[in-house]
Protein backbone atom coordinates (compact mmCIF):
# COMPACT_ATOMS: atom_id res chain seq x y z
CA UNK A 1 0.00 0.00 0.00
CA UNK A 2 1.61 3.48 -1.10
CA UNK A 3 3.04 5.62 2.15
CA UNK A 4 1.15 9.08 2.46
CA UNK A 5 2.68 11.81 4.07
CA UNK A 6 1.04 15.21 5.28
CA UNK A 7 2.55 18.50 5.07
CA UNK A 8 1.80 21.67 6.39
CA UNK A 9 2.30 25.42 5.73
CA UNK A 10 1.43 25.91 1.91
CA UNK A 11 -2.29 26.38 0.06
CA UNK A 12 -3.48 25.78 -2.97
CA UNK A 13 -6.22 28.04 -4.05
CA UNK A 14 -8.04 27.24 -7.29
CA UNK A 15 -10.28 30.63 -8.26
CA UNK A 16 -12.00 31.79 -4.64
CA UNK A 17 -11.66 28.44 -2.48
CA UNK A 18 -8.68 26.69 -1.31
CA UNK A 19 -8.87 22.78 -1.98
CA UNK A 20 -6.21 20.11 -1.00
CA UNK A 21 -3.94 18.39 -3.57
CA UNK A 22 -2.81 14.98 -3.99
CA UNK A 23 1.00 14.45 -5.37
CA UNK A 24 2.29 11.50 -6.41
CA UNK A 25 5.64 11.13 -5.82
CA UNK A 26 7.59 8.33 -8.32
CA UNK A 27 11.22 7.89 -8.13
CA UNK A 28 14.50 5.54 -7.26
CA UNK A 29 16.39 8.48 -6.61
CA UNK A 30 16.55 8.89 -2.96
CA UNK A 31 18.04 11.74 -2.46
CA UNK A 32 15.66 13.24 -4.96
CA UNK A 33 12.79 11.85 -3.94
CA UNK A 34 13.81 13.27 0.03
CA UNK A 35 14.28 16.77 -1.60
CA UNK A 36 11.38 16.90 -3.17
CA UNK A 37 9.50 15.50 0.28
CA UNK A 38 10.96 17.93 1.82
CA UNK A 39 9.86 20.84 -0.61
CA UNK A 40 6.89 20.19 -0.47
CA UNK A 41 6.46 19.72 3.25
CA UNK A 42 5.79 23.71 3.46
CA UNK A 43 2.66 22.86 1.62
CA UNK A 44 -0.65 22.87 3.51
CA UNK A 45 -3.54 21.24 2.78
CA UNK A 46 -1.66 18.71 0.57
CA UNK A 47 -1.40 14.93 0.86
CA UNK A 48 2.08 12.99 -0.82
CA UNK A 49 1.87 9.81 -1.92
CA UNK A 50 4.37 7.13 -2.85
CA UNK A 51 4.74 4.31 -4.91
CA UNK A 52 5.25 0.91 -3.50
CA UNK A 53 8.03 -1.60 -5.13
CA UNK A 54 7.25 -2.44 -8.50
CA UNK A 55 3.69 -0.88 -8.40
CA UNK A 56 3.53 0.15 -12.42
CA UNK A 57 2.58 3.74 -12.82
CA UNK A 58 -0.64 3.18 -14.23
CA UNK A 59 -1.71 1.19 -11.30
CA UNK A 60 -0.38 4.19 -8.66
CA UNK A 61 -2.36 6.56 -10.64
CA UNK A 62 -5.16 4.57 -10.62
CA UNK A 63 -4.98 3.90 -7.26
CA UNK A 64 -4.60 7.02 -5.74
CA UNK A 65 -6.10 9.48 -7.72
CA UNK A 66 -3.71 12.31 -7.80
CA UNK A 67 -4.03 15.95 -8.76
CA UNK A 68 -0.51 15.47 -9.73
CA UNK A 69 2.35 13.23 -10.22
CA UNK A 70 5.86 13.56 -9.74
CA UNK A 71 8.35 11.99 -11.82
CA UNK A 72 11.93 11.22 -11.09
CA UNK A 73 13.94 9.73 -13.87
CA UNK A 74 17.28 8.61 -14.45
CA UNK A 75 19.42 7.76 -17.00
CA UNK A 76 18.76 4.23 -16.26
CA UNK A 77 14.64 4.63 -16.53
CA UNK A 78 14.54 6.31 -19.97
CA UNK A 79 12.27 3.84 -20.73
CA UNK A 80 9.96 4.69 -18.26
CA UNK A 81 7.93 7.06 -20.55
CA UNK A 82 6.19 4.50 -22.13
CA UNK A 83 4.30 4.04 -18.88
CA UNK A 84 4.16 8.48 -18.51
CA UNK A 85 2.43 8.23 -22.38
CA UNK A 86 -0.23 5.42 -21.26
CA UNK A 87 -1.09 7.46 -18.15
CA UNK A 88 -1.57 10.81 -20.46
CA UNK A 89 -3.93 8.98 -22.45
CA UNK A 90 -5.48 6.93 -19.69
CA UNK A 91 -5.97 8.74 -16.91
CA UNK A 92 -4.95 12.32 -17.84
CA UNK A 93 -3.59 15.13 -15.13
CA UNK A 94 -0.33 17.38 -14.79
CA UNK A 95 2.84 15.64 -14.83
CA UNK A 96 5.79 17.16 -13.31
CA UNK A 97 9.31 14.89 -14.41
CA UNK A 98 12.59 15.66 -13.02
CA UNK A 99 15.68 14.23 -15.08
CA UNK A 100 19.47 13.94 -13.88
CA UNK A 101 21.04 15.22 -16.80
CA UNK A 102 19.79 17.96 -19.89
CA UNK A 103 19.03 15.65 -23.15
CA UNK A 104 16.89 17.70 -25.38
CA UNK A 105 15.85 14.59 -27.19
CA UNK A 106 14.16 13.51 -24.19
CA UNK A 107 13.10 16.66 -23.56
CA UNK A 108 10.91 16.28 -26.30
CA UNK A 109 9.72 12.76 -26.24
CA UNK A 110 8.76 13.51 -22.51
CA UNK A 111 6.17 16.69 -23.40
CA UNK A 112 4.97 14.64 -26.63
CA UNK A 113 4.29 11.45 -24.08
CA UNK A 114 2.31 14.10 -21.81
CA UNK A 115 4.84 15.60 -19.15
CA UNK A 116 3.35 19.28 -18.13
CA UNK A 117 6.92 20.53 -17.02
CA UNK A 118 10.30 18.84 -17.97
CA UNK A 119 12.75 20.30 -15.23
CA UNK A 120 16.86 19.43 -15.03
CA UNK A 121 17.81 18.70 -11.37
CA UNK A 122 21.82 19.29 -10.47
CA UNK A 123 23.36 19.00 -7.17
CA UNK A 124 20.52 20.93 -5.46
CA UNK A 125 16.54 20.94 -6.36
CA UNK A 126 14.90 24.20 -6.88
CA UNK A 127 11.50 25.28 -4.96
CA UNK A 128 9.34 22.23 -6.21
CA UNK A 129 5.87 24.24 -5.01
CA UNK A 130 5.94 27.01 -8.15
CA UNK A 131 6.85 24.13 -10.49
CA UNK A 132 4.29 21.79 -9.53
CA UNK A 133 1.58 25.51 -9.87
CA UNK A 134 2.86 26.13 -13.17
CA UNK A 135 2.34 22.95 -14.42
CA UNK A 136 -1.34 22.49 -13.39
CA UNK A 137 -1.71 25.81 -14.93
CA UNK A 138 -0.26 24.46 -18.04
CA UNK A 139 -2.25 21.44 -17.80
CA UNK A 140 -5.70 22.87 -17.57
CA UNK A 141 -4.90 25.38 -20.66
CA UNK A 142 -3.98 22.61 -22.83
CA UNK A 143 -7.02 20.21 -21.51
CA UNK A 144 -9.19 23.73 -22.27
CA UNK A 145 -7.68 23.92 -25.68
CA UNK A 146 -7.91 20.09 -26.39
CA UNK A 147 -12.07 20.29 -25.55
CA UNK A 148 -11.95 23.38 -27.71
CA UNK A 149 -11.23 22.27 -30.49
CA UNK A 150 -12.74 18.66 -30.00
CA UNK A 151 -15.93 21.27 -30.06
CA UNK A 152 -15.22 23.21 -33.44
CA UNK A 153 -14.07 19.63 -34.90
CA UNK A 154 -17.55 18.17 -34.21
CA UNK A 155 -19.62 21.14 -35.13
CA UNK A 156 -17.50 21.16 -38.21
CA UNK A 157 -19.01 17.61 -38.89
CA UNK A 158 -22.75 18.25 -37.81
CA UNK A 159 -22.05 20.84 -39.97
CA UNK A 160 -21.10 18.81 -43.18
CA UNK A 161 -23.42 15.96 -42.00
CA UNK A 162 -26.34 18.49 -42.22
CA UNK A 163 -25.07 20.03 -45.75
CA UNK A 164 -25.31 16.56 -47.03
CA UNK A 165 -29.12 15.67 -45.71
CA UNK A 166 -30.04 19.03 -47.34
CA UNK A 167 -28.52 18.32 -50.71
CA UNK A 168 -30.23 14.76 -50.82
CA UNK A 169 -33.64 16.48 -49.88
CA UNK A 170 -32.67 19.23 -52.60
CA UNK A 171 -32.63 16.46 -55.04
CA UNK A 172 -35.23 13.85 -54.07
CA UNK A 173 -37.93 16.34 -53.15
CA UNK A 174 -36.97 19.57 -55.15
CA UNK A 175 -36.52 21.78 -52.71
CA UNK A 176 -34.71 25.37 -52.39
CA UNK A 177 -32.26 25.10 -49.46
CA UNK A 178 -33.85 27.20 -47.00
CA UNK A 179 -36.98 25.13 -47.53
CA UNK A 180 -34.24 22.08 -46.60
CA UNK A 181 -33.69 23.44 -43.69
CA UNK A 182 -36.25 24.63 -42.50
CA UNK A 183 -37.68 20.81 -43.15
CA UNK A 184 -35.11 19.30 -40.84
CA UNK A 185 -35.16 22.30 -38.27
CA UNK A 186 -39.28 21.72 -37.98
CA UNK A 187 -38.56 17.68 -38.03
CA UNK A 188 -36.02 18.44 -35.21
CA UNK A 189 -38.19 20.55 -33.10
CA UNK A 190 -41.32 18.42 -33.47
CA UNK A 191 -39.23 15.43 -32.50
CA UNK A 192 -37.63 16.99 -29.45
CA UNK A 193 -33.95 15.83 -31.21
CA UNK A 194 -30.81 17.49 -32.48
CA UNK A 195 -30.83 18.58 -36.38
CA UNK A 196 -27.42 16.84 -36.89
CA UNK A 197 -29.36 13.77 -35.38
CA UNK A 198 -32.17 13.92 -38.05
CA UNK A 199 -29.92 14.50 -40.86
CA UNK A 200 -27.99 11.42 -39.74
CA UNK A 201 -31.16 9.70 -39.74
CA UNK A 202 -31.70 10.93 -43.20
CA UNK A 203 -28.68 9.59 -44.47
CA UNK A 204 -28.62 6.17 -43.35
CA UNK A 205 -32.15 5.28 -43.97
CA UNK A 206 -31.97 7.35 -47.60
CA UNK A 207 -35.31 9.35 -46.69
Amino acid sequence: MARRFAAAGWHWRCTAFVMSLRVLLVGSDTDVVAAVELSLSQMADMELVRTVANEALAEAVAAAAPDVVIVDLTRSERDGLDAIRQVAQEQPRPIVMFVDADDPLLMEAAIAAGVSSYNVVGATLPDVTPIVRSAIALFRRYRRIEEELAAARALLAESAVIDKAKARLIRHRNLSEPAAYRLLRRRAMDEGRRIADIAREILATGE
